[in-house]
């Protein structure tokens, strides 16, 4: 037999695959400035073209920069891993490192066709130009000559500039205002690193929706600047709410200035507000360490006064048509019923029915409309008012004048059912979509499925965990498959119903289809527990399929084999005939 040495081939296409990972231009760029970041910059500018503009795209930063030995063992390395080797946090400012993959460095490649790296560190600049089209040239990556041009340069000057030329004519060009939007959520709270883009520095008046900018005289503080935006997306920011500035600090975290107290805000829009108050005049209320204001500051109570009724108000103004056109839509369902009434309880329905539709005016239609339509029979039935008011006199925690009163509508045992058979379908999404994954476990699977026994169908509800049996379990395997057997260990779940009768199962990975062997297998562990537990042992074997030599004759009493697939549309079957039959 002859041997022949071989080797993988990188082929020089990667740079390109690797730069189409993201999903916009702006997201690549992104990754440029988490580079910064990692490099422990504090200042990092981004300069954008103007549309079909020859210009290019230039990212400078002024962090530690890199010297050329370090351009080559390091940035020129690909998929090495930073993390791996300087660990998790930046060496000067202990910043968690961003970069993970070791590929961010072709990100610019999604845009240009040229990209120019100038690196300055300990008075010496590195820089480099790679062309898309000399990466066409060679077959495998690691033969792209790279010419590294060194060049001396003041020592005082460190950090990074990026060119990216020849712009990609068939994308869009990165647009200056998402990619704001972008950076806000990773960098807009961040006091450690100023973005700028295009000469403007990252701001609350970049948040796509509506601006406000206010100066307010509070009384023993002074002026004091409001600047906050309502975002038109879901959210602008991981840290949500106004920050409180004091001599140019943040102070504290992000407040929502009691709008996350109203029981008439939807709390879902709190994270569309992005704001902050600068309020110099407060500076004798922060704490010694200067990470809050004092809590009972009369200062900061007026303050927050003032605010508070502003934020509101402009919420109210850019979602008030909302609320309307939610009202005019509900109100034209039920108008009927509301000119059957008398006129005394006419007004009061309408008003309780506005009371609702603002305080659930950003939630679903459906969500909304059971409240009104128990506000209406209420009004409506004296019997079905009394049941209402037994509710509302109920306290929180009794739960059994709960349910007492919903046994009187007779839907106590209904509505469990219904929100039982929706949570069973939810699980049932998401076990399918592991037990479709050809690199699941048999592990993964037991641990799924051992509390939901009701997926083989109603007679295996019944059973239930028996910590005695499962120990008698473990102490079996542990005995059975020790030493080097130990990695052919099954996975084995034994659980017990009331009459006393065990059940075993035994899963399989998604992607083993059940033989005879596995059969074999599953009652001769019947077989063995039998005579420890001393009681009849019910055995389901779970698996991906069923392999052609799997016994269907003469089989033993109580042994069944199931698949995944099977055993969840036939769950699935079942949960759905439960839903249909609900009135």
């Amino acid at each position: 037999m002859t041997k022949n040495s071989a080797r993988f081939l990188v082929n020089s296409r990667l740079a390109s695959l690797l730069s189409q990972e993201y999903s916009s231009t702006e997201k690549a760029l992104k990754e440029l400035v988490d580079n910064a970041w990692d490099a422990d910059a504090d200042h990092v500018s981004v300069s954008l073209p103007a549309a079909v503009s020859n210009d290019p795209i230039v990212i400078l930063d002024n962090g530690t920069g890199m010297t050329t030995e370090e351009v080559r063992s390091h940035y020129l390395s690909i998929a090495s891993d930073r993390r791996e080797r300087s660990g998790e946090r930046t060496a000067g400012k202990k910043r968690l490192v961003k970069g993970r993959k070791g590929v961010g460095k072709f990100s610019g490649l999604m845009a240009a066709a040229v990209m120019t790296l100038e690196t300055y560190a300990r008075g010496i600049c590195t820089s480099f130009t790679l062309r898309i089209q000399d990466l066409s040239t060679v077959e495998d990556i690691e033969h792209l000559p790279i010419e590294l041009a060194t060049n001396p340069c003041e020592a005082s000057v460190q950090g990074t500039r990026i060119t990216l030329s020849d712009l990609h004519r068939h994308l869009a060009f990165p647009d200056p205002q998402k990619f704001r939007q972008i950076l806000l959520q990773e960098y807009g709270r961040e006091t450690g690193l100023a973005v700028h883009v295009n000469d403007k520095p990252l701001g609350v008046d970049d948040v796509d929706g509506t601006f406000q900018d206010e100066t307010l005289a509070v009384p023993n503080v002074g002026e004091v600047r409001l600047r906050f935006a309502i975002s038109e997306n879901k959210s602008v920011s991981r840290q949500p709410g106004i920050v409180i500035r004091v001599d140019g600090k943040v102070v504290g975290k992000p407040s929502f200035f009691g709008l996350d107290e109203r029981e008439d805000f939807p709390q879902k829009l709190l994270k569309r507000l992005y704001g902050e108050i600068d309020a110099d005049g407060l500076r004798e209320h922060v704490t010694a360490g200067w990470d809050s204001l004092i809590e009972n500051s009369e200062l900061l109570t007026s303050m927050t006064e003032m605010v508070k009724p502003i934020v509101f108000a402009a919420f109210k103004k850019k979602h008030g048509q909302e609320i309307q056109l939610a009202h005019a839509r509900l109100k034209r369902d039920i108008k009927e019923r509301l000119a059957a009434l008398p006129e005394n309880r006419r007004e009061f329905a309408e008003k309780a029915i506005k009371k609702i539709l603002d305080r659930f005016y950003q939630e679903p239609a459906e969500k909304i409309e059971p409240y009104i339509y128990v506000l209406l029979e209420a009004i409506e039935r004296s019997d079905y008012g009394v049941v209402v008011q037994h509710l509302a006199e109920a306290k929180r925690k009794d739960i059994a004048a709960l349910a007492d009163a919903l046994d009187e509508f007779g839907l106590a045992d209904m509505a469990h059912l219904v929100e039982q058979a929706k949570a069973r379908q939810n699980f049932l999404d998401q076990l399918e979509s592991i037990s479709q994954d050809p690199k699941t476990l048999e592990a993964q699977m037991h641990k799924a499925i051992e509390k939901n026994l009701w997926i083989f169908g109603p007679e295996y509800s019944l059973f239930s965990s028996n910590k005695t049996l499962q120990r008698q379990v473990e102490e079996f395997l542990g005995k059975k498959f020790s030493g080097k057997r130990a990695n052919k260990r099954p996975d084995l779940l034994l659980n017990e119903n009331l009459k006393g009768e065990g059940l075993l199962l035994e899963f399989k990975r998604p992607s083993h289809p059940l033989n005879r062997d596995d059969y074999t297998q599953a009652t001769d562990y019947r077989h063995d527990l039998a005579k420890l537990i001393n009681k009849p042992i019910n055995v389901l074997v779970v698996g991906g399929k069923r392999s052609p030599d799997f016994p269907t004759s003469n089989l033993e009493p109580d042994v069944a084999a199931v698949t995944f697939a099977d055993v969840i549309a036939t769950a699935r079957r079942q949960l759905d005939w439960q839903l249909s039959e609900q009135p």
